[in-house]
């Protein structure tokens, strides 16, 4: 069986009904020193004022050792009760150990003042020997109480700091093993995306661009080569999605280094960049948007970024002088992005090299689960994105 804890105000009861009841005690049987002109009953003032002071040992700590003295010396005068100077000693303690730190020196003070001057008195008007029984139990009632409560109290202090250091040095080391963790993942999230993850997408490209070569070039669908080509391209996409969705996982527990994917909102600093570049070449760069952009998915909003800038970044390097138009339109299920810039005949379009990043941008999209197209119109490079608002893509 576990034992029963009383709690500190069932304790500071126990404490005074015990010291009460057996101050009482000791008054019914006579065995206490009075005075022989004063009732007998008259003691038990003193002792059921200091049984109440008792209550309040822990919460009024000056307090009841201040009015304590008092009821001690009155106490003594009417007739000395030993179970009085016993609850005087108790509150003594408790001041020390529940107090302020400065109740151990005051009440050091006080006690060896009073001894001193009550053995000295002792000493001047009876004899020495009662002067050392005087010293003795001044000793016993105000020293030792409180010399034994700032020893308890000293080791209380050492074994609280001692177990918050220890707290602290677990915090750290728990920490450090956090930080070593997310440092890892870290580390490993940026290897994946920037060694592996590039090698898919470039296996992807250069596949679709083999692909796109052979169906020019009318090749049947049923040859060695072209089935070959097709399972690269699918196994490099495939491989490519869930490489992307393993660095989302490995970033999303990186709250000291959080992914910050290029949002939509960012989008007139790439203009300002296209402007400052292309500005040489006579190109006027526009941006329109339609709809409310809402809440969108960040692997949407990432292909759609990386799909405007590369966008631009092609009107940079090969629109005619004029104006290149960027129109964002969110519709409720899906985001519509169109490049519009002027077209510059003669440039090698064709050229499979020179459409890596066509193909990339139509990649995006397909992972996605959007749409993807880019060409000529009349006197007009368009270039146009249709990514679903629901999609679950991952993250790059």
């Amino acid at each position: 069986m576990g034992r029963v804890r009383l709690s500190e105000r069932m304790q500071d009861l126990a404490i005074a009904v015990a010291g009460l009841l057996g101050g009482l005690l000791l008054i019914a049987v006579g065995a206490y020193d009075r005075r022989p002109e004063l009732s007998a009953w008259v003691s038990v003032l003193p002792l059921a004022a200091m049984a109440g002071l008792t209550l309040l040992r822990r919460r009024r700590t000056v307090l009841t050792v201040s009015v304590g003295g008092v009821v001690l010396g009155a106490g003594l005068y009417l007739g000395s009760v030993l179970a009085t100077p016993l609850l005087y000693t108790d509150l003594l303690y408790a001041a020390v150990l529940y107090g302020p730190p400065r109740m151990s020196k005051v009440l050091s003070l006080t006690g060896v003042a009073t001894t001193l001057v009550l053995s000295g008195l002792s000493w001047r008007y009876l004899s020495l020997s009662e002067a050392l029984l005087v010293a003795v139990f001044c000793g016993l009632v105000f020293l030792s109480p409180v010399w034994t409560a700032d020893l308890l109290r000293r080791h209380r202090d050492v074994a609280e700091t001692e177990r918050l250091r220890a707290g602290q040095t677990a915090l750290l080391a728990e920490l450090d093993r956090r930080g070593a963790v997310v440092a890892e993942r870290s580390r490993m999230a940026r290897e994946l995306h920037d060694v592996i993850a590039n090698h898919l997408s470039a296996i992807a490209i250069h596949a679709t661009g083999a692909q796109a070569v052979a169906r020019r070039q009318e090749r049947a669908a049923d040859e060695p080569l072209v089935e070959a080509l097709a399972v690269i391209r699918e196994n490099s996409v495939q491989g490519l999605a869930e490489m992307r969705r393993m660095i989302g996982l490995l970033r999303e527990v990186v709250p000291e280094e959080p992914y910050a994917a290029p949002r939509l909102a960012a989008v007139d600093v790439l203009l300002e960049q296209a402007g400052a570049a292309g500005r040489a070449a006579g190109l006027r760069f526009e941006a329109e948007q339609q709809g409310e952009p809402g809440e969108l998915p960040a692997p949407v909003e990432l292909a759609a970024y990386r799909i405007v800038q590369e966008s631009l970044t092609n009107a940079v390097k090969h629109a005619a002088p004029g104006p290149v138009r960027l129109c964002i339109r969110y519709g409720e299920r899906e985001l519509e992005i169109t490049v519009e810039s002027p077209y510059r005949e003669g440039e090698g379009r064709a050229v499979p090299g020179a459409k890596a990043g066509l193909v990339g941008m139509g990649e995006r999209a397909q992972l996605l689960g959007g749409e993807f197209g880019a060409g000529p119109r009349g006197q007009t490079w368009r270039v146009r994105a249709v990514l679903p608002r629901t999609a679950s893509g991952e993250r790059e």
